[in-house]
């Protein structure tokens, strides 16, 4: 049911190799690599493995009936409902951070409530938009390589 388009799930293991997403900036390439996300910042979510982005519609999910996320597009080129705000509390997007994604075209926040799949994905948790901000939608990064920004060569004081 639904789109069609490939589902996301979670799962509990937070080493799963099939779990990494890139932070992107929107495709205008507003976000250069080592600077820190914002507060507020538009991104995209791009899978690792199979180059697609997360994304959103008004679909119904499968198990839950909240709103459908899938990955969709190639090699990170998707469209408009591939991107997310990233809401957090202070100015930057912080390692130990929880945080939320809010959808700019449906105004949805990503979100997992337990629901599993049964065959073929067994154990795997259905990935869905609410329309609220609760408890289901903080997310933060378990794994990963983080680059810190570069200093200021402005500042730089070895020879």
């Amino acid at each position: 049911t639904g789109s069609g388009q490939q589902s996301v799930t979670g799962v509990e293991a937070s080493d799963d190799a099939n779990s990494y997403w890139r932070i992107r900036g929107k495709s205008d390439g507003s976000c250069q690599r080592g600077t820190p996300v914002k507060c507020g910042q538009a991104v995209r979510l791009t899978h690792v493995n199979t180059g697609k982005n997360l994304h959103t519609h008004h679909f119904p999910s499968p198990l839950s009936n909240n709103q459908e996320v899938s990955a969709f597009g190639d090699d990170g080129e998707g469209d408009d409902l591939d991107i997310w705000i990233v809401q957090c509390s202070g100015t930057y997007w912080e390692r130990e951070d929880a945080v939320r994604f809010k959808h700019v075209g449906t105004e949805v926040f990503l979100s997992i409530t337990g629901e599993q799949y049964g065959h073929p994905i067994r154990g795997q948790r259905e990935v869905h938009g609410m329309p609220t901000a609760n408890h289901h939608n903080y997310w933060k990064a378990m794994e990963g390589v983080f680059i810190k920004p570069s200093m200021d060569p402005a500042k730089h004081d070895e020879l």
